[in-house]
């Protein structure tokens, strides 16, 4: 077997192989025999059928096609087993020059092989940690809306509505006289002046007492949903059957002590700002993670072949799957509702797909070289925690089982660790910086999501 090499665009190399024409005839009588064991012809048991009864069966050139095959598919192994300085990342593309029984066997297979990365300062960046200050505005916006959070409804007797007033009406909307669908409604609740009807509708509640009613005219925008509706005026007549104010809770000790173990308004307070400031110090880690990925990749510089954006644009479509799975949404439902065909899903994804394939590249060689490696071991533990997490979705959960699921948590693995190191080594560089927690370890910053969640600070 004789093998050439050339470098290609794209980040493939061309293999040019040569086998002698006795390589292929054997060739040829292996795969006479075992087509024949796989065919049932006729007179003749199983593999011993001559090859031209064979052909008869399965068609001219069924032998031959089937012996290049199997020699191509074995050559090819061999010589990548030869070429060991070469890493091919995807399945290679074959293209036969001469397949002719008596000649030689020449075949090229084009293979999509790590790309070079050539890795610029990923280091001596120029920027720093950034962490917001807690001041008492952020303390008190918490507070506002834990109390939100706790509010009543009562009802209102001794004035009209407003905004802001919850309320429950109900209507009766025709078009020239006539009623039309959708535009009677005998229970509906709202918050007034939130503008969830039509534009200029709620202005007619303000003022209007419980059991109150009032009627108008008023004229559908032009980009209305009913398209039959879009610029038609329609008279509605409206009665306001309930009106409800919100009512929020003093801010003061009893209200502190209904939240959890405080002992008054200023233990809440101390609390709601220790839990901000280290959410200021976890968003802080995450923001100079981000910067230094975006540095690092900016000054590298790397060719990706598509065999990788392909493989980014399918981990891509997976991660929308498990999206839409935690949401009770089907794949099917999701493309009907956008109305996108999934060639054209991956379309869309392709941009990213070749941002975060770069991204990946990158942060792979500063791994390599900073000597970052990411278990087995450490890949089984992620895999079968994210099996738990989606147990009741069988499919899902299957499919972090794959290769596929196990390289793209490999890479993540890999990713998120040398970046932490980076972030680690900068921080011990500058020990006048204040301390940020590492994000797989920081249990307080999920006491301080808790708090996000519950006051919306993020907002």
């Amino acid at each position: 077997m004789h093998v050439t090499t050339t470098p290609s665009p794209k980040s493939t190399v061309i293999l040019e192989i040569e086998l002698p024409a006795a390589d292929l005839a054997r060739a040829v009588a292996d795969a006479t025999r075992q087509l024949s064991q796989r065919t049932r012809i006729p007179g003749f048991r199983p593999g011993k059928a001559p090859r031209s009864m064979v052909e008869r069966e399965l068609g001219p050139g069924a032998v031959l096609d089937e012996a290049v095959e199997q020699l191509v598919e074995r050559s090819y192994r061999a010589a990548m087993l030869e070429h060991t300085e070469l890493f091919a990342i995807g399945r290679p593309t074959i293209d036969i020059v001469q397949a002719e029984e008596g000649q030689p066997l020449r075949f090229t297979a084009t293979v999509p092989v790590r790309p070079e990365v050539r890795l610029g300062d990923y280091r001596a960046f120029p920027f720093a940690p950034e962490i917001d200050t807690v001041d008492d505005a952020k303390v008190d916006r918490v507070v506002e809306e834990l109390r939100d959070q706790q509010a009543t409804l009562v009802p209102v007797e001794d004035r009209g509505a407003k905004d802001d007033d919850w309320a429950v009406i109900g209507f009766a909307g025709t078009r020239d006289g006539e009623p039309f669908e959708g535009g009677t409604v005998e229970r509906m609740p709202i918050v007034i002046g939130q503008e969830r009807l039509i534009p200029g509708f709620e202005e007619h509640l303000v003022g209007l007492r419980a059991g109150d009613s009032t009627d108008f005219d008023i004229t559908f925008p032009l980009d209305y949903q009913e398209a039959s509706l879009q610029g038609a005026t329609a008279h509605f007549a409206v009665t306001l059957r309930e009106l409800r104010e919100k009512v929020l809770p003093v801010a003061d000790d009893e209200f502190a002590a209904s939240l959890g173990d405080f002992a008054d308004l200023a233990a809440l307070r101390s609390d709601v700002r220790e839990r901000l400031g280290r959410t200021a110090l976890d968003r802080a880690r995450h923001g100079f993670a981000d910067r230094i990925i975006d540095y690092a990749v900016k000054n590298a510089t790397v060719e990706i072949p598509d065999t990788l954006v392909d493989e980014e644009v399918e981990v891509m479509h997976d991660e929308l799957r498990g999206a839409l799975a935690r949401q009770g949404i089907t794949e099917e439902a999701y493309l009907k509702a956008t109305d996108k065909t999934p060639e054209q899903l991956h379309a869309d994804f392709r941009p990213g797909a070749e941002e975060r394939a770069k991204t990946l590249l990158v942060l792979g060689e500063i791994a390599e070289k900073e000597g970052m490696e990411v278990t087995d071991a450490d890949v089984d533990a992620e895999a079968a925690g994210a099996r738990q997490r989606y147990a009741s979705d069988l499919k899902l959960a299957a499919y972090f089982d794959t290769p596929r699921a196990r390289a793209a948590i490999r890479s993540s693995l890999r990713r998120s660790r040398v970046v932490e190191k980076l972030i680690d080594d900068w921080l011990a560089a500058h020990p006048d910086h204040p301390a940020i927690p590492h994000i797989e370890d920081a249990s307080a910053a999920a006491g301080a999501a808790a708090v996000e969640e519950e006051g919306s600070s993020r907002s």
